[in-house]
């Protein structure tokens, strides 16, 4: 490992880069950068899908956050960069100059646990960095989530961070503690002020969109509420089948009026100001204006309705002034009283009447209010100009049977026909064959299917007629999305449909579900993904699914392949490897 040149040593340059799906390695990634503040590093944080991969090479210092999504994939953000690292042609040296830790994020009730961070780890150890810290691993299943692995790794790196980069005799005395400063100020707005343009109106990738349908696909009387979005553009939009809509939500007016009386601001809600950044080392919410109002920042940028997390609860006892509330959170904040927060935090602010939040620090106690991103479910080739989506409504109640709505799900319900919005796309993980004698397998249960529905209609339109559904639900006359479809592309032998309904069976019997229908069509889908190297794609909820259905298909490969057991787990694994295996799975 070479020295790290004089200059970024006196300026103690240090980037840290995350990867998120949640908002929550953001959040981490802006805490750790307030620490090394502490020690005297000029810190930068970004999203690894806003930071040009190939600018890593010039770096000499960097703190990787990565969370994992489904079964131990990559965040969405982090695949470009991921890409690149992956590229064959890289020297073994390449950050030779380099050093680096990792922090991952992850769920030890998950298979893959962590699984992005330890492959980035290896990989960058690989190409000559330099990891001066153990990678860190949080788990959302310890007492105080993520926390529990975060604040003695954040300790830990703190310590090496001063071995490397020792602080001057007269700095060593003088370590900031206590209340951080605010990321932004807040400056009354003069008359002469002009309003800038939307942000979100300027940002290319954004179009805007019409309302044509909001449509129920559940019965009324079923529990959950799915809809059937479409939604039409003047512009001549582009995607691929497994392309992503990413959609900015409001939240509801009514609901930010009572906020705004319970935080003592209903009277000045209105008042525009000029937000200006004085931290550089933390994050702001996308697209932000420059001059906004406090009901303006509530509506788009930041999100009140979010359950509250530790860091909360440490910077809100800096503005409360009754010394038992104070008591109150510094309990609430211990390994002791973790349990407690969580039933708690529904009601925090109107709990503790003495706290007085600063306007300069909404953005550093409330999170953002992150776009959604949904799977498209229609092809452009069918319907040109258009975006259809399937979208389960997000309601459940808390611990405390307090209900809880979900921010974006319930603004696209309340969209009425005309209605204009801005919806930004994305490339998705899905690849299809360009071979046409290729089949391709659909697992999609529930709301899975929404780019199963994609990918069925561009094979479709294209002519093939190899193309297998499986599909999940409850029951046939319930959740049965777009049934009629799958039944007509069938009746017609467009499509070869399977549906699994595990609650219209006999009382008593075994639940059937998708895995078990691919069990018993074992030497087709060996036929069909062995015989014939076809695709397999699953998309859905990421709990026990996607390995009842690898674990499926490994049983057909051992079966009707005549592999044995490791030759079958080998077989799947080379899927994977190949692009003949993709995932498409939330948590």
């Amino acid at each position: 490992m070479s020295q790290i040149d004089s200059e970024s040593y006196s300026r103690r340059d240090l980037l840290i880069l995350y990867a998120t799906e949640t908002g929550t390695a953001q959040e981490i990634a802006d805490r750790i950068a307030r620490e090394c503040r502490r020690v005297r590093f000029h810190c930068h944080v970004q999203s690894m899908d806003a930071y040009p991969p190939e600018s890593l090479i010039s770096e000499h210092l960097v703190i990787f956050v990565v969370s994992t999504t489904g079964w131990g994939a990559e965040p969405r953000a982090m695949t470009s960069l991921w890409n690149m690292l992956l590229r064959s042609d890289l020297p073994d040296d390449l950050f030779e100059d380099m050093y680096f830790c990792v922090f991952g994020l992850g769920d030890t009730a998950y298979e893959k646990f962590c699984w992005p961070a330890k492959k980035l780890s290896r990989r960058m150890q690989s190409l000559g960095g330099y990891e001066i810290c153990s990678r860190g691993e949080g788990d959302e299943q310890h007492t105080l989530g993520v926390d529990g692995a975060l604040d003695p790794w954040v300790e830990h790196l703190l310590q090496v961070l001063l071995q490397f980069y020792p602080l001057l005799p007269h700095e060593q005395d003088n370590i900031a503690a206590g209340r951080p400063p605010p990321r932004v100020s807040m400056r009354d707005l003069t008359s002469d002020t002009s309003l800038n343009p939307d942000p979100l109106d300027e940002d290319t990738v954004y179009h805007t969109a019409s309302v044509k349908c909001n449509r129920r696909i559940t019965a009324e009387d079923w529990f959950q509420d799915v809809r059937h979005f479409e939604f039409s553009f003047e512009d001549d939009i582009k995607y691929n089948p497994g392309d992503v809509a990413v959609i900015h939500p409001s939240a509801v007016a009514s609901e930010v009026d009572s906020f705004l009386v319970t935080m003592g601001w209903a009277n000045v809600a209105d008042d525009l100001f000029i937000v200006e950044r004085t931290m550089l080392d933390q994050t702001l919410p996308d697209h932000l204006p420059r001059i906004a109002s406090l009901r303006t920042l509530f509506i788009r940028y930041l999100d009140f309705n979010a359950v509250p997390r530790r860091s909360f609860f440490q910077l809100l006892r800096y503005f409360a002034t009754d010394e038992l509330e104070r008591e109150k959170l510094d309990e609430f904040v211990s390994i002791e009283g973790a349990d407690e927060m969580y039933d708690y935090c529904q009601r925090v602010l109107s709990e503790f009447r003495s706290a007085r939040i600063p306007r300069d620090y909404i953005f550093d106690l409330f999170p953002p209010l992150r776009p959604r991103e949904f799977s498209i479910a229609s092809s452009i080739e069918l319907h040109p100009r258009e975006i259809h989506l399937c979208v389960a409504i997000v309601r459940y109640r808390t611990k405390l049977k307090i209900p809880r709505k979900g921010v974006c799900t319930s603004y696209l319900s309340g969209l009425q026909p005309g209605d204009t919005l801005r919806i930004g796309l994305r490339k998705g993980f899905i690849s299809l064959p360009t071979d046409p004698n290729t089949p391709v397998v659909c697992v999609g249960p529930g709301t899975g299917v929404a780019p199963m529905r994609a990918v069925i209609e561009q094979r479709v339109h294209e002519g093939h007629n190899n193309t297998t559904l499986y599909f999940g639900c409850r029951s046939a006359h319930k959740d049965h999305h777009y049934h009629s479809e799958w039944e007509s592309y069938a009746e017609e032998q467009k499509l070869r449909y399977r549906v699994a309904c595990s609650r219209d069976g006999p009382e008593g019997v075994k639940r059937t579900y998708v895995q078990d229908l691919m069990q018993k069509d074992a030497q087709d889908i060996w036929t069909m993904l062995g015989q014939q190297r076809g695709v397999l794609i699953i998309s859905g909820s990421s709990n026990k699914m996607p390995t009842a259905v690898r674990e499926a298909v490994r049983g057909a490969v051992e079966e009707f392949g005549g592999r044995s057991n490791a030759e079958a787990v080998e077989y799947v694994a080379a899927m994977k490897r190949d692009g003949r295996l993709i995932e498409e799975c939330w948590s």
